[in-house]
């Protein structure tokens, strides 16, 4: 069964995202800086949208159990270096 995305925004730039699966659910808490959104996404994707595809990437790479709990959005590059090309990637073709 593919996993359920559910992202709420506490903060003008922070998500918290949940993410349940087989019958367990795990919470994540997200910041995004608006350099790097713009960066991602040319301002052409809704803040939420990048989140949610991010998450996606995340979740063919990691169990949801895996992903951090807490982060911001600029240290996906550090642990899959393919990120940024393949998040660009996706948002054209949403």
């Amino acid at each position: 069964m593919a996993p359920k995305i559910e992202i709420e925004r506490p903060g003008e730039n922070q998500f918290r995202v949940r993410v349940s699966q087989d019958g367990s659910e795990t919470s994540h808490l997200v910041t995004l800086k608006p350099e790097d959104y713009l960066r991602l996404t040319g301002g052409k994707a809704d803040p939420a949208e990048l989140v949610r595809r991010s998450f996606e990437f995340l979740l063919e790479n990691e169990p949801k159990e895996s992903i951090l709990r807490q982060f911001d959005l600029s240290v996906i590059p550090k642990y899959f270096p393919e990120y940024e090309t393949a998040i660009k990637n996706r948002l054209r073709t949403a």
